[in-house]
Order: C-alpha cells, then structure tokens, then sequence
C-alpha cells in the first residue's frame, strides 16, 4: 500500500510541500552533515528492556520514509543494537522486539540513536563510546540523555531532557548545562531531543543537516506531522517554567508532579512537598538546585 502512495521531492504535483521560506529556497543549513556520494548512511538504535516505542518508532519512521532528490534507494539504512538478540519487551503493551546486531558484531554506524529505556550496562557505554568517535552524530531522545550522559560524552556540554526530568538530570549530572524548555539541544557531534514526540523532531533535523531543508519538510508534510520543532528548538517554552511551590499550587519541586503530605522537607523556613521519598533525598542532597537553578 505505501508504495501506490506518490511521494515527491521535487517540482510541482500530489503529495508535495510548499517552499515558502528564503531558507529553503537557497538551500542553507546550519551545521550540514557531509553525507556519503552514494549508499545509505547507517544509523544503530540502541535498545534494551525498557524501551520506549515513540522514542523508538518516531525517528525510526523518519528515517525510513526520508527521501531525497537525486538519490536512489533508502537514504539511511537502519538496525538495531543490543546486549544481545534475545526478545525486549518495551515499557508498554507487551511488545517485543528483536535485536538484529550485538554490541559484539554490529556494522560501525554514522548516527547512533539511543532512546529512553530502563538502563544500561557497561558494554552498552564502551560500543557508544567507541562508536561515537567515528560517528557524525550520537542522538539521543528523551531519559535517553541518561544513557548519553552515563558514558562521559556530554561532560560540560549543553543537553535536553525530558520536562519531568530537568531536575533530577541537572542533579545526578551536575557537570552538564541543562537547557529547559528546548525542542532539541545540538552539541558538536552530539544531540539531545526532549520528550517522547521531540524525537521526531531531532530525525528531522537530522535529516535537515545531511540533505538540506526540503527534504526534512517534504518527508514532515509526507508523515503529515506539523510540528515545527525541528526548525524552531525553542518550541517547547511551554515546558519551561521552573516548579515553585505557592499556597495555592503545590507540586514536586524535582518533577512538578502532584505530591504527597507524606514527604517533606524545609528549606529556608518553607516547606516542600514531594511525590515520592527518592525526589525528597534528591531535593535534600541540594535544594538550591531546585529552587533558584
């Protein structure tokens, strides 16, 4: 079925984007990547138990379906990596999914994307280490960034998150400038995306950067998504606002979840509640961080 669907690139006819924009008329890009004459360029998801479908499946689907004047066959060429190919189930729904490659035997990739999931170990960290030095891009998506930050390579650079975890990441990796309120975050050969749908956003730009504008926007138009985050990484200003506490709205200082009167803690002659005992001990390790940071 999706093949009868028309797709085009170029031109005028179905299925086609506007170019409305100076940008996309002269065809610049800010930090291009220099994609290959010919052949797909390999991108390794890293997955585990745990994983995250939208974190998975959104840029997966864009790289799949990007297309690109000129070039014949996939613009990327996809596979998954894995501690090894036994069946992961995601977070949700009971979904499996088969690995194809191992840490041990996976083809060297180009861009290396690492969603949200529930850990990692340290073969996992060395083959993202390893790999990244030869990598144009490593992405990752969402708590992915906790992945991302636990192999060093985010240390004293800029970094996203997802909205509920802008606290606790600041927290437990004090060495990376956190920036709320962010679509995505670009750090050299490095890039972070907040929540769940911002992956979607971070594959577009991606594909943005190797192959320029238009096809970035005709492969949105192509998966009608309408967000613009891509274009605009300050799109999510709506997620910016710090977590204060007032008589009238009490929330989790570390979450902005609503809280429990079971645990508390008082700073600076004011109490705060929490959602759970973990978010008091992290507020209590260092309440500045959350309340003037």
């Amino acid at each position: 079925m999706w093949a009868a669907v028309p797709f085009s690139v170029s031109g005028s006819g179905l299925g086609e984007a506007p170019i409305d924009t100076e940008q996309e008329k002269s065809g610049a890009v800010a930090n291009p990547l220099k994609p290959p004459s010919s052949g797909s360029i390999p991108v390794a998801f890293v997955i585990s138990e745990g994983l995250v479908v939208i974190d998975f499946a959104g840029p997966w689907e864009v790289f799949k379906k990007a297309k690109v004047a000129g070039r014949s066959g996939d613009a990327f060429r996809l596979y998954t990596v894995a501690a090894s190919t036994d069946l992961i189930r995601v977070q949700t729904g009971g979904m499996k999914i088969l690995p194809e490659y191992t840490f041990d035997n996976a083809p060297p990739p180009k861009v290396i994307v690492i969603p949200a999931q529930d850990g990692s170990n340290h073969a996992m960290l060395n083959w993202i280490r390893k790999s990244a030095k030869d990598a144009d891009l490593t992405m990752s998506v969402c708590v992915g960034s906790y992945v991302l930050a636990r192999t060093g390579l985010l240390s004293g650079k800029p970094a996203t998150t997802f909205h509920q975890a802008y606290n606790d990441f600041a927290s437990t990796f004090p060495d990376i400038q956190v920036k709320r309120g962010v679509r995505l975050v670009e750090s050299g050969n490095l890039a972070t995306s907040g929540g769940l749908s911002s992956g979607i956003d971070l594959a577009l730009r991606v594909t943005e950067r190797y192959f320029g504008r238009e096809s970035a926007r005709q492969t949105a138009f192509y998966l009608e998504y309408q967000s613009e985050g891509w274009m605009n990484p300050d799109a999510n200003q709506i997620y910016n606002p710090r977590y204060h506490q007032t008589d009238q709205h009490t929330v989790c200082p570390v979450c902005g979840m609503q809280p429990s009167r079971s645990f508390k803690s008082v700073y600076k002659e004011k109490t705060y509640y929490f959602c759970s005992q973990d978010h008091k001990s992290i507020f209590d390790r260092d309440p500045h961080t959350f309340i003037n940071g």
